[in-house]
């Protein structure tokens, strides 16, 4: 099986050379086997014919915009993906245009995820001025971020256009970039572990500066460094991928949201500043790091419905679908939910649907991402979301579908069997019902205990309808 070294995890022209010489071969998807070793330049081993007098081929533009993006998404399995659409572009000439096709949706899910957090960063980036000269020209600008997705690069040059007359230097676990007003050039990563503090940063910047540059910040030339890869200031990539993003199935946030959920800080005291629209809360928690779940997800998923609905669904996270498509309840779960709303006489459009984290919680079992129980810190961190889309909405009735939304809405945990069918009261004057989660009754096994929970579960829908009625 050929084995493609890529030389970093977002090296699209090494990734582009392998893939056109491997079509060329006719090596198969199923042949082959992508991996990242950081060596310069990209290697492809065991591929024993030569490609000279193989047939040309093109792709569309379409695709070539396309695999920029996903290039950049943390998924280990988007190499995979890539060289899967590249050879399936050869027999199905028409299949960007298929949006029911796996492989395009998911293509296009890990683009607009990577837009999401390039909109992010041109966001939420605080720079710092360094002590130093007064004057701007001889000032440098220093900020710490943790994107989501390895989109350092792509944003650089905005930030290089907005600094255009001074230093500016942006620490990230993927890539720390530096502008000196002439070049923009990229340093190894910083570890998590290691993130400085806002009171910390300018130590830490002098540190960094003294171990990569061998000298001070202002008497170091990056342009220089053999260990410093220069980034190219003409492409408008990261501008580009910001302004045709799709977040949520809706437009990007307005201005007025992002600099809202700014004010918002990531460590904010639970009594302290909350959103105050569901606007401001879908872009915090893009940007919430409350706890370590946001490291593994593709985006966070805010809740969904009417601003003023009297009646509100809480599930535990959201699954693999959901964490794609960034809406809650679009997988096998929020199928089964829809069955039974319909069938209990409620309209999903009528219900404000959301879960008790925000982010995907799993483990890769080979390609497969499976979920995992949130910990009761993660539920604990992430309640200070459900509780300002309670405040917001203001529900008469709030379902809580299992075990950790319980915990979530009433704050312990609760035997869902024994208390269903049951009011509970809310200390914000709002009414409080458990039942089970959809996904329980996706893994029941036994054909009759399933439909009996099912019709339970539709029972408790109706039960808590009556009641917001």
């Amino acid at each position: 099986m050929p084995t493609i070294r890529i030389a970093s995890e977002t090296d699209f022209q090494g990734w582009r050379q392998a893939a056109r010489a491997l079509r060329k071969r006719g090596v198969t998807p199923e042949e082959t086997l992508w991996t990242v070793d950081g060596s310069s330049g990209t290697v492809v081993e065991t591929l024993a014919t030569s490609i000279e007098g193989a047939p040309a081929f093109t792709v569309p533009r379409d695709f070539l915009e396309l695999a920029n993006a996903v290039i950049l998404h943390r998924s280990d399995e988007r190499f995979s993906l890539l060289y899967r659409l590249l050879w399936r572009l050869g027999l199905e000439p028409a299949l960007l245009r298929s949006p029911a096709d796996q492989d395009v949706r998911k293509a296009r899910h890990f683009a607009e995820a990577v837009a999401l957090a390039v909109r992010q960063m041109t966001n939420f980036a605080h720079f710092r001025p360094m002590s130093g000269p007064p004057r701007r020209a001889q000032q440098t600008y220093v900020a710490w971020f943790e994107p989501a997705h390895r989109v350092t690069e792509a944003v650089a040059p905005f930030y290089s256009r907005g600094f255009a007359d001074a230093n500016f230097a942006i620490f990230t676990p993927d890539t720390c970039v530096h502008w000196d007003m002439k070049t923009l050039a990229a340093l190894p990563g910083v570890d998590p572990a290691d993130a400085p503090r806002a009171d910390d940063l300018e130590d830490y910047w002098r540190a960094y500066c003294a171990q990569h540059l061998g000298a001070p910040p202002s008497e170091g030339c990056w342009r220089n460094l053999p260990q410093a890869r220069l980034i190219p200031q003409t492409t408008a990539f990261g501008e580009e991928l910001a302004s045709a993003m799709v977040g949520r199935g809706s437009s990007i946030p307005s201005d007025r949201a992002v600099r809202a959920a700014r004010r918002v800080t990531r460590d904010a005291p639970y009594d302290g500043q909350a959103p105050t629209s569901l606007e401001q809360v879908a872009v915090g928690v893009q940007m919430c790091r409350r706890c370590d779940l946001f490291r593994d997800a593709t985006q966070g998923v805010a809740g969904l419905g009417p601003a003023r609905a009297k009646l509100m669904l809480v599930g535990e996270q959201p699954g693999d679908q959901e964490d794609l498509a960034g809406r809650p309840f679009v997988g096998p779960a929020g199928q089964m939910l829809d069955r039974a709303l319909a069938e209990a006489g409620v309209t999903r459009d009528l219900a404000f649907v959301t879960n008790a984290v925000k982010h995907f919680k799993h483990e890769l079992r080979g390609k497969r991402r499976i979920h995992k129980t949130p910990s009761v810190g993660e539920v604990t961190a992430c309640r200070w979301w459900l509780e300002s889309e309670r405040r917001l909405v203001r529900p008469r009735v709030i379902v809580a579908m299992g075990a950790t939304a319980a915990l979530s809405v009433f704050g312990k945990p609760l035997a869902i069997g024994k208390l269903r069918q049951q009011v509970l009261q809310l200390s914000d004057q709002s009414q409080g019902v458990v039942t089970y989660h959809p996904s329980y009754l996706l893994r029941l096994p036994d054909a009759d205990e399933k439909a009996k929970v099912y019709a339970h579960f539709v029972e408790d829908l109706k039960f808590a309808w009556s009641l917001a009625a």
